[in-house]
């Protein structure tokens, strides 16, 4: 029955806006805007301190169409009578006091223009009010168990709203979004921290004696339904998930499972359920270490906050697009270590439903062993998350069959190349992991051939100083042959042939022949020629006119 009232009061609204959604008001058709919540008592001021006295006053309400009026409550001389019972003066002393405000607690169709008209003999005070009504619901109702808070505000007429914007206790701003005539903010996660006064605020669009209206909203925690997912860990505070019996939100039972691996330190997706959400959670669980499910991710994007991480946990991001963390849409990226394989639970929550992604992720790593040797190299295959791996092994880009490995313990398989590194064992050794359901994940480690000097970064020698040496010397062997073709042709003309008829066994070496230096005349220069001498000299020299003594 209460659904129906409110859906009639939502379709009551809509009407109510349609018709005057193309309306505009001017200076003349009000005095003032005054906002009301609906169900709550309120006043619409009439005020005026020289009105005392006898006065006659009333207070009407315009209709539509225009031209419709209806009485709400008039009085003179101290005796009042209304239409519905409801409406009353605020001030029953109202001859003497001049205040002539009209106290009641609206209800739906009480909005629009309002005239308070008071009249004392040729005198009046005639005052037009807008009147605009709020209407707020709380979703659940307070006190509330743990769960998500749902405020959403609107107001009717909606074309005199400028905006609309809720705050938390304290005054901290909220995000808000408008969705249709309704102005709407949430508090995922409620708890006892939460509890508090919370504030819708509206600015008018058109000219009003106050710059906006404020209205209270108090929300309390059932606090006979303790929560026990904040207790788990006190020095972290932990929401509830899609299984905690103590909220408000109901599990949607179809959950996806998903077994995957990926390679270490590389980007792997993460994903989440594929439905809007306020908020999200990851649960990370290692089941090698048999330890309980950790908080490692939680945003809330209503207030765009984000938990730090946990200490020793998996590092996740939010990914970009196509997904959209502020706009309720979630995946992310994780870049695994070894020791983060397990099992990641997403739960996205949404109003009061709940729901549930888990992947099992293994990761696979190849590195250089450090037990490699001066004679041996060690290749290192580490894979972890080995209750879904079905089975693990190398292979050589240049072999049919598998190169030598060997498994030094648990989720570990190494392969041996001996050194020095040839052009048979180098090149690329893909380690592969096949999981159970059938996935493939390789990780490639390259083992190159031993580079040269200059492709080590090593400088080698400079040429410069034998090239500067070679320089030098051309000069000098170019005068040598000089003098070898003169005297080539000055031996030549004094009969050298009988010369080298007499030592033919010294012709092979011209330079070595002293007696052929004997027969050139002199240029000027010494010959020198060393003979073994007599005493303690072991060569004299021999002058150019000394006689042979061969």
């Amino acid at each position: 029955m209460e659904f129906d009232i409110y859906t009639l009061a939502l379709l009551y609204y809509w009407m109510a806006s349609f018709i005057h959604s193309g309306q505009t008001l001017t200076d003349r058709e009000y005095d003032d805007i005054v906002v009301t919540e609906l169900g709550r008592p309120t006043t619409l001021p009439c005020v005026d301190p020289e009105m005392t006295g006898t006065v006659t006053v009333s207070w009407t309400k315009h209709g539509t169409p225009k031209g419709m009026e209806k009485l709400l409550l008039s009085a003179s001389e101290g005796k009042v009578s209304s239409g519905p019972p409801k409406f009353s003066l605020a001030d029953p002393n109202f001859l003497e006091s001049g205040v002539f405000s009209l106290l009641f607690v609206p209800k739906i169709g009480d909005q629009g223009l309002i005239t308070c008209l008071v009249e004392k003999q040729e005198r009046k005070l005639r005052k037009v009010i807008l009147h605009a009504l709020l209407t707020v619901t709380m979703v659940p109702a307070s006190p509330l168990p743990y769960g998500i808070l749902r405020l959403e505000a609107s107001v009717v007429p909606n074309y005199m709203v400028g905006s609309i914007t809720w705050a938390g206790p304290g005054g901290t701003p909220l995000r808000s979004e408008v969705r249709r005539m309704e102005t709407l903010t949430k508090i995922p996660h409620f708890n006892q921290n939460d509890q508090g006064t919370y504030i819708c605020v509206i600015q008018p669009k058109y000219n009003c004696s106050v710059a906006n209206f404020s209205f209270n909203v108090d929300v309390k925690m059932d606090v006979s339904r303790e929560d026990i997912c904040w207790q788990q860990e006190r020095s972290n505070v932990v929401p509830c998930g899609c299984d905690a019996t103590v909220a408000s939100f109901t599990k949607v039972p179809n959950d996806l499972q998903i077994s995957t691996g990926s390679v270490a330190n590389r980007p792997h997706p993460l994903a989440c359920p594929p439905y809007k959400g306020d908020s999200v959670l990851v649960r990370w669980e290692n089941l090698e270490k048999r330890m309980l499910p950790k908080l490692v991710y939680q945003y809330d994007r209503w207030r765009d906050s984000t938990a730090p991480p946990v200490e020793g946990s998996p590092l996740l991001q939010l990914a970009g697009p196509p997904y959209n963390a502020h706009s309720g849409f979630f995946s992310f990226l994780l870049s695994p270590e070894i020791r983060d394989s397990g099992v990641f639970t997403c739960d996205v929550f949404h109003d009061d439903k709940c729901y549930r992604q888990r992947t099992t992720l293994s990761v696979l790593k190849v590195e250089v062993s450090p037990s490699s040797t001066s004679s041996s190299l060690y290749i290192s295959c580490r894979y972890s998350g080995i209750s879904q791996v079905e089975k693990v092994g190398w292979s050589h880009q240049n072999r049919s069959g598998r190169p030598r490995s060997f498994s030094p313990g648990p989720g570990k398989i190494n392969v041996n190349i001996s050194l020095p590194i040839t052009a048979d064992n180098a090149g690329k050794y893909t380690c592969t992991m096949l999981l159970r359901n059938g996935q493939v994940i390789g990780a490639v480690y390259t083992v190159t051939l031993p580079t040269t000097v200059e492709s080590a970064g090593v400088a080698a020698p400079s040429l410069l100083p034998p090239l500067s040496a070679l320089l030098l010397l051309v000069p000098l062997v170019a005068a040598a042959v000089g003098v070898l073709l003169w005297r080539q042709r000055h031996i030549s003309q004094r009969g050298i042939e009988q010369s080298l008829s007499r030592h033919s066994w010294e012709a092979e070496n011209i330079y070595e022949n002293p007696e052929d230096m004997r027969l050139t005349s002199p240029q000027g220069s010494v010959y020198m020629d060393l003979k073994p001498g007599e005493g303690d000299d072991i060569y004299r020299e021999l002058d150019r006119s000394e006689p042979s003594q061969c």
